[in-house]
């Protein structure tokens, strides 16, 4: 955001710099992105526009899911014309349906697409969790939602996920901060917010971690650990666009409202931190 308005010259920077740096994947509208507050046409112009400046070098995953089954199927539709190759439905928020509401709801958008669906779990933003039973009964039913970004947060979920889904369904961390543990339990990856601006870092950790790499992976853990907490010293994505402008990467720290600007008390945390791992000058 720049006054108020997507900043699209720093998206684009944004999205040269994640590939760059060795993403495997761009996640288009999530939370990160300030999702909650775009409208419709901004919520599709963005996906498009990512998809477009991607122009084939990975893949674009479009964020469409809402509280509202309608609402999530036109911006699934949307999303589809716009040329969105996969798809992240975050679990519905605040109206807290029961799992077979949310059966139901997962069910309607997959009838609309035969492209890759990744569910979001996410307890902490949306109350309810998609239990595991639900995501088992959606991956028998329709084999292209291949995967769960899971931000339970216990190692006991994770190992509950890779016993009961088959070998071919990808569980991905949701929370940086225990992303090693994670794969230890089973995790392919991590949506990560900390990647926006360690993407090179994030990368390679989560690539030892999976090469059975221990060590390389816990030294590069530890080195960005500051990072994943402090990137949540304030809600999300408040830190992280901070640290992007602080970086030089993107034009403005901007936020649209009820989200606002960090304090002066958490600032001085945050940059210590990007000094530490050299996105600022000492």
């Amino acid at each position: 955001m720049q006054g108020g308005a997507v900043d699209y010259a720093s998206l684009g920077r944004l999205i040269d710099y994640q590939i760059k740096e060795g993403v495997q994947g761009l996640v288009a509208v999530g939370t990160t992105g300030e999702s909650p507050t775009l409208d419709y046409d901004e919520h599709i112009e963005v996906i498009r526009f990512t998809i477009e400046r991607a122009a084939g070098r990975i893949p674009v995953i479009a964020g469409t899911g809402s509280n509202s089954t309608d609402e999530q199927a036109k911006l699934t539709k949307l999303a589809l014309a716009a040329g969105a190759q996969a798809f992240l439905l975050v679990a519905p928020y605040y109206n807290k349906p029961s799992q077979e509401g949310l059966y139901r709801h997962f069910a309607a958008a997959a009838r609309l697409t035969d492209k890759p669906i990744i569910l979001y779990s996410v307890p902490g933003r949306c109350v309810v969790d998609i239990s595991i039973a639900t995501v088992k009964r959606l991956r028998k039913e329709f084999p292209h939602i291949i995967g769960l970004k899971d931000s339970g947060g216990t190692m006991d979920r994770m190992s509950e996920l890779s016993r009961e889904l088959d070998k071919d369904f990808i569980v991905l961390s949701g929370d940086d901060s225990i992303t090693l543990p994670l794969i230890a339990c089973g995790a392919r990856g991590v949506i990560s917010v900390a990647s926006n601006l360690a993407a090179r870092l994030t990368t390679e950790m989560v690539q030892r971690a999976l090469k059975n790499d221990l060590a390389g992976a816990r030294e590069l853990h530890l080195r960005l650990y500051p990072l994943f907490k402090n990137l949540f010293l304030e809600p999300n994505p408040v830190p992280t666009k901070y640290a992007l402008y602080r970086a030089g990467i993107i034009a403005s720290p901007d936020v649209r409202l009820p989200l606002c600007e960090m304090s002066d008390a958490t600032r001085p945390v945050l940059d210590a931190t990007l000094r530490e791992l050299k996105f600022l000058s000492p």
